[in-house]
């Protein structure tokens, strides 16, 4: 797969996000994948599913979740929910919660239905779902509503140094 992103250093410097300008500076081989946004729709990654024609097992949401102060991002199948019990234990905590969506796009940098994994305004430990695998290369959120980018789950695995669990409900 060819990086179709211009070389830039850093969102600042035109990359469309701090995800695709993070993809950019390290190399990482990535395809951009772009839709038209329906304003009003809420099932961001069916949307992105469809749109993309892909199947909703190759697509994946992010997701942050909180323990006390602590914080994680949780990274699923769109056709899938997310197993908060397994994720907690995976990250050796006692419980967990779906985070705030304001507490969540203030920590990222991005707004709900584009939070990216990659670029995030505050970093947190990151788990992705063991089924992805099972894929040479998964789409997750670029960075913003219409954007996902494609690329191998090691390579996302390696810029959030997040590991895989099977995290999927």
């Amino acid at each position: 797969m060819v990086s179709m992103a211009k070389k830039t250093k850093g969102k600042k410097s035109g990359a469309a996000t701090a995800a695709v300008a993070l993809l950019t500076e390290t190399n990482t081989p990535f395809q951009m994948r772009e839709y038209e946004h329906v304003e009003g729709v809420t099932s961001f990654g069916e949307e992105a599913a469809k749109k993309l024609g892909a199947s909703e097992e190759q697509v994946f949401k992010t997701l942050l979740i909180v323990h006390e102060k602590d914080f994680a991002v949780a990274i699923v199948p769109v056709s899938g929910k997310l197993n908060i019990k397994a994720a907690a234990a995976a990250l050796g905590w006692k419980s967990a919660s779906m985070c705030d969506p304001k507490v969540a796009e203030r920590r990222t940098g991005y707004v709900v239905g584009g939070i990216s994994p990659l670029g995030q305004k505050t970093p947190s430990p990151t788990l992705l779902d063991e089924s992805a695998q099972l894929f040479d290369t998964i789409m997750v959120s670029g960075g913003k509503r219409g954007l996902d980018v494609e690329l191998a789950p090691d390579d996302l695995l390696k810029l959030t140094n997040g590991k895989y669990a099977d995290i999927r409900a």
